[in-house]
């Protein structure tokens, strides 16, 4: 029952601070952050290895639609020289 009231107490605590300190983060630019950061440091990394994942999700996606535009137009190219609908 002890270990409850503590957990309970320590999440009020947090939720508390959340409240106080919350709208100040919003203010913050994390990317001006992340770049004065030295080239080692974990938050950097993290930060990089997500903007490359997201550009090369970005790139696949290009290409995959691509992709599904040549074949509808091969379809379409062949159903029109064949005759069929």
């Amino acid at each position: 029952m002890k270990k409850l009231i503590i957990v309970v107490a320590v999440l009020v605590g947090v939720a508390l601070l959340a409240k106080r300190f919350g709208p100040k983060f919003e203010n913050i630019d994390w990317e001006k952050r992340f770049e004065s950061m030295p080239d080692n440091a974990p938050p950097k990394w993290m930060f990089r290895n997500i903007s490359e994942i997201h550009d090369n999700t970005d790139r696949i996606l290009e290409l995959l639609e691509a992709r599904a535009d040549n074949r509808s137009r091969e379809d379409s190219a062949g159903a029109v020289a064949t005759g069929t609908p």
